[in-house]
């Protein structure tokens, strides 16, 4: 380790993860959606991997996000969808940045800033952005009129699911495939439709389209219950791992951490780890999260602080030095991040997501 704290990054993870699921899918486009610095795993680098890996696009939230890809070199469609009420799109539409429209002022806007490349979020149920049903033949009417001017070209038509359940998501589908129809009855000819994202990408065929929205799969790792990665033929990219940077050997009874919520059942060794809540580490999964050290599974002991947590391993031998694993791939023996979902009461999402700044992302 270069560091007392590091993420680990498996990029050759983000290339199987691209390639396994290109298989499966079988779309002519593959999105690889890099918001949220690649859920946390560094947006730059993965998009490099999951263009190796076979992504025909990205998508992130905003256009900062975009900019920053356009910034480092990263030269392949890029589609942000969440724009700010005042947004010119001006700069975004100079980078060659696609924009995802939910509004008549957002087309607008893009046509303002001339020759954008759009795409079309149908609001389908989500009951978040997207152009309501009841607006879909006036927009789609200014949209084939701008596009006639040449202010405008529209690429997309897109929607989100629930994922709710299999029924919840089937009706958005149909929903979605009135709202294409009604954008192709009025002259304009997208050729790119997605409205799948991982869950829908693998579990419904129907939903898959022109192209599909890979973002936690692009980690390799779940959005089902009950399915691990591996169920998926998927392998999770990050590994979250810290040195032990003290050790102490204290008597039966000793309070440990804020409040005393652990005490030593008998003599022990106790040994600190330099990551917390400050870092992303949930408070929540305080006294249950696991780790493992030196091959051997432990948990928190007591309360997880801002920078830092403990861990009673008992009679186990541990030194100052020794590696700390938090999550990564079971595969290597690690705890997996669905654990410290579990343990928390959230999801893989926020887990990996949620990882600070002040641990360096280390590419492997």
């Amino acid at each position: 380790m270069t560091s007392m704290r590091e993420a680990g990054i498996d990029l050759s993870a983000i290339e199987h993860n691209v390639r396994t699921l290109r298989e499966l899918t079988g779309t002519p486009e593959f999105i690889a959606v890099l918001k949220a610095d690649g859920y946390g795993h560094g947006a730059v680098d993965v998009a490099r991997a999951a263009l190796a890996g076979g992504a025909t696009r990205l998508g992130v939230a905003d256009i900062g996000e975009a900019l920053a890809l356009r910034d480092a070199g990263i030269d392949a469609p890029v589609i942000a969808w969440l724009h700010a009420p005042d947004e010119t799109f001006v700069e975004a539409v100079a980078r060659d940045i696609q924009l995802g429209i939910s509004s008549l002022d957002q087309l607008n806007a893009a046509a303002t800033a001339g020759g954008a490349v759009v795409h079309l979020k149908l609001e389908t149920g989500l009951a978040r952005n997207g152009l309501s049903p009841q607006d879909w033949s006036t927009v789609f009417a200014e949209a084939a009129r701008l596009e006639r001017d040449g202010l405008v070209r529209v690429d997309g038509v897109f929607s989100h699911l629930s994922n709710t359940s299999d029924e919840e998501d089937l009706v958005q589908l149909r929903r979605f495939e009135v709202g294409v129809a009604a954008a192709e009855a009025a002259g304009l000819r997208p050729s790119v439709r997605h409205l799948a994202a991982t869950a829908a990408a693998i579990a419904l065929p129907q939903t898959r389209f022109d192209a599909v929205r890979i973002g936690i799969g692009l980690y390799g790792l779940s959005p089902f219950e009950g399915r691990t990665s591996a169920d998926l033929g998927l392998r999770p990219a990050m590994t979250l791992r810290a040195q032990v940077v003290a050790v102490r050997r204290v008597p039966a009874g000793h309070g440990v951490s804020y409040g005393y919520a652990h005490r030593t059942h008998g003599e022990a060794t106790l040994a600190l780890v330099p990551l917390g809540y400050g870092d992303g580490v949930p408070r929540q999964a305080s006294g249950v999260g696991p780790v493992v050290i030196g091959g051997q599974r432990f948990h928190v002991a007591g309360r997880i602080a801002m920078d830092q947590f403990v861990v009673d391993v008992g009679d186990h031998p541990v030194s100052v030095g020794d590696e700390v694993v938090l999550f990564g791939d079971p595969a290597s023996g690690a705890p997996a991040a669905e654990e410290w979902a579990d343990a928390a009461g959230t999801i893989n999402y926020q887990i990996v997501t949620g990882i600070g700044r002040r641990v360096p992302r280390v590419a492997e």
